[in-house]
């Protein structure tokens, strides 16, 4: 199932799959997240924004309409 980075739960795990066109788009592969790289949810601020990834063992924060360019295929445990 694809969805949007931004909608993994914390603990949850995703593949990348795509990243949207847009200002950003060159600095989320700039930090890491390139096809492919897994990625986790790891802990979400009070009103969910932003959220703390971790990709290649770096934890990153991100927030939600960034992360929402950013299309994961979850992962099962």
């Amino acid at each position: 199932m694809i969805i949007p980075l931004n909608k993994l739960k914390i603990g949850q795990k995703g593949i990348i799959k795509n990243i949207e066109p847009g200002p950003l788009e060159d600095r989320f592969y700039d930090l890491g997240f390139t096809k492919e790289a897994i990625v986790e949810c790891v802990l979400k601020s009070p009103f969910n924004d932003p959220t703390a990834y971790k990709i290649k063992g770096t934890l990153i924060a991100i927030r939600e309409e960034d992360a929402a360019t950013i299309k994961v295929g979850v992962m099962d445990e």
